[in-house]
C-alpha cells in the first residue's frame, strides 16, 4: 500500500467511524499518542474517540514521507477534522498526524498534532475529562 493509499483508507474509515477498518491499518500492539486522550492502544483509542464523535468530516490538507533517524518510514499527513461531539457541539481544528510504519507497511505508532487551545475547552465540557501530560518540556513533574 502506497503512502498515498494508507492515508485515504485511514481518513475514509475514521470519517465513517469504522474501528475494524482503521485498526487493520495498525500493527497489533500499536500505540496512539494524542493531546486529548493521551497514549493509548490503538485497539483502545478508536472505540473511545468514536464514542466521542459524531458524524466527523474531515478534508486531507497535504501528505509527507521521510524517515526517522533509525531509517523507519514516516508519513505525516495534514488534514481538517470537522469534530462534532455527540451532543451536536462542533470542536473543529487543523491536525497532522505522524504515523510511524512497521515494516509490514501498517502503523505501529501515531502521533496525532494539533494546537488544543479551542478545542480542549469544548471537548471537557462535553466529556468532563482529558489527558493532559504530567511532565514539563525538560521532562519535570509538572505540578512541582
Amino acid at each position: 500500500m502506497t503512502a498515498a493509499e494508507l492515508v485515504s483508507a485511514y481518513l475514509a474509515a475514521l470519517e465513517r467511524a469504522d474501528a475494524e477498518a482503521v485498526l487493520r491499518l495498525f500493527t497489533p500492539n500499536a500505540v496512539v499518542h494524542s493531546p486529548l486522550y493521551g497514549p493509548k492502544s490503538a485497539a483502545e483509542f478508536y472505540p473511545d474517540l468514536f464514542a466521542d464523535t459524531s458524524r466527523p468530516h474531515l478534508t486531507l490538507l497535504g501528505v509527507l514521507e521521510g524517515r526517522n533517524q533509525q531509517g523507519t518510514l514516516l508519513i505525516s499527513f495534514w488534514f481538517h477534522f470537522d469534530w462534532l461531539l455527540p451532543s451536536g457541539v462542533a470542536a473543529p481544528f487543523d491536525v497532522v498526524d505522524l504515523a510511524e510504519l512497521s515494516q509490514d507497511g501498517r502503523i505501529a505508532e501515531l502521533r496525532i498534532v494539533y494546537d488544543t487551545v479551542n478545542v480542549r475547552p469544548v471537548f471537557e465540557g462535553e466529556t468532563g475529562t482529558s489527558w493532559r501530560a504530567s511532565t514539563d518540556a525538560n521532562g519535570r513533574d509538572a505540578g512541582r
